[in-house]
């Protein structure tokens, strides 16, 4: 690990980064493994005087002994739904559960690492929010629109749905329109916060745009198992989105995270992406209102999407469900048998209160599903928000080539207009597994099959 990755952890700067060094190195000359450093290194910042007789690490564990460090309290309780998850992110729920806000927690079964929070990490508070536990991507959204074509067109009309999925979204960073597209959440109060106030036009020429990163639109079939909505049981056409606030969101984070470190300087910088704002505060009233807007922004998105693609091509509406994440709800909760008012952070997590529909989806080459909550406490009625990653970007790019991913695709008869090697299937975990884990949560009312996929084209820099 360099320095800065040290610091990152709460080794602060000049003699205790150089003994932590030291420390490293003599560790791996005695055999020690690279992937055990963080957890050697984790483990001394957290009880140093555990450590001060030892002739490996005293001499670090003595530097780290005399610094004030943030004391974690008595974790509460929190579930983990799944096995086989990432250990830095179930390390990551555990600090979170340990917060002074903190009441209760859940991690879902598609987890992997994130800031401060772990992706698929859900987290109830009293009385304040954490912009990091809410994420970049504020209030990214998931649409499903059964429209009324027969299935044969997804083969026969293949030319016509690509096209009208071309011309009526936009992918990548900074992706635009110039010819703003028109909706009401322009004309909400865009003054909430400094930062929409600031980039309301560009919020504007964004809107009806999907990103880069984990972004899609999609077209394929549905098959519903019961009546939902007035529609039949049955298999449908369908189009699928998932995308969010673009770069006005990423702002709103940027900033808030910021003003939450800076009121809590106390927090080491291995919990500074922790940092809260109270909500009582100025810059707590802001933010929140400023996510309030994302999420009615993230939705006007998705409603410009497929309004767009459904006039592009003539064709109706017969049922629509949508969703989001990365976002705080203000919800109340029986804890312990007493009723309770928090704050539920579901970064990466979908709401499954009993009786809620939600979507879930798999990858370009899996299936997706129209889920129902079952309004489980133990989860703060949540669920996964898709399958989630098991090989990071960087690994993906350097280990993996487009031959084996075409031939699938080609197997499946799906067509890929264009994505990056880090979105391939072989980079998420099966969801089939991730369901199954979560039976408890939600149950199955349809399924979604991709046939025709748009992401950001390859090379692109996430955003999600």
């Amino acid at each position: 690990m360099k320095a800065e990755d040290l610091q990152k952890m709460g080794v602060p700067h000049g003699k205790p980064t150089r003994l932590a060094q030291e420390f490293m190195a003599r560790f791996r000359l005695k055999g020690g493994a690279v992937s055990a450093l963080r957890s050697e290194v984790q483990a001394i910042l957290d009880a140093p005087a555990q450590f001060l007789e030892d002739p490996l690490r005293s001499a670090f564990a003595k530097a780290m002994s005399g610094v004030s460090v943030f004391a974690l309290g008595k974790s509460v309780p929190w579930k983990q739904w799944g096995s086989n998850l990432d250990e830095e992110s179930v390390k990551q729920m555990e600090r979170a559960c340990q917060l002074p806000i903190s009441v209760q927690g859940a991690l879902m079964p598609d987890a992997h690492l994130g800031y401060g929070l772990p992706i698929g990490g859900v987290l109830g508070t009293e009385g304040a929010v954490i912009p990091y536990a809410v994420g970049v991507d504020i209030a990214c959204r998931m649409k499903l629109s059964v429209v009324d074509i027969p299935v044969s067109d997804l083969q026969r009309k293949n030319d016509q749905l690509t096209r009208a999925i071309h011309a009526e979204t936009r992918f990548g960073i900074g992706a635009s329109f110039k010819k703003k597209r028109q909706h009401v959440v322009m004309d909400e109060d865009w003054e909430v916060s400094p930062v929409t106030r600031h980039l309301k036009d560009k919020a504007w020429s964004q809107l009806g745009t999907s990103g880069s990163g984990n972004h899609f639109v999609e077209f394929g079939t549905f098959e519903l198992h019961e009546e939902i909505k007035g529609l039949m049981p049955g298999t449908y056409v369908a189009l699928l989105s998932h995308s969010g606030s673009r770069g006005t969101g990423a702002q709103v984070c940027s900033r808030y995270s910021k003003l939450a470190m800076e009121a809590h300087p106390e927090l080491p910088r291995s919990l500074r992406h922790l940092a809260w704002l109270d909500l009582n505060s100025e810059d707590g009233i802001e933010y929140w209102n400023a996510m309030e807007l994302m999420g009615q922004y993230a939705a006007a998105n998705h409603a410009c999407i497929h309004h767009h693609i459904l006039e592009h091509l003539g064709i109706n509406l017969m049922l629509d469900v949508e969703n989001h994440h990365n976002f705080a709800w203000k919800e109340r909760h029986c804890i312990d048998g007493k009723e309770r008012d928090l704050i539920v952070h579901r970064k990466g997590a979908t709401p499954a209160g009993e009786g809620v529909l939600g979507i879930i989806p798999g990858s370009m080459a899996a299936p997706g599903f129209l889920v129902r909550g079952k309004g489980s406490t133990k989860s703060l009625h949540s669920a996964s928000h898709g399958a989630g990653r098991v090989m990071s970007r960087k690994r993906a790019m350097k280990s993996l080539e487009w031959g084996p991913v075409n031939k699938q695709l080609k197997e499946k008869k799906i067509t890929l207009m264009s994505a990056g090697l880090d979105e391939v299937p072989m980079v998420y975990k099966d969801i089939h597994q991730v369901m199954a884990a979560q039976s408890d949560l939600v149950e199955t009312l349809g399924r979604f099959e991709p046939r025709i996929v748009k992401m950001a084209p390859h090379g692109e820099r996430p955003e999600d």
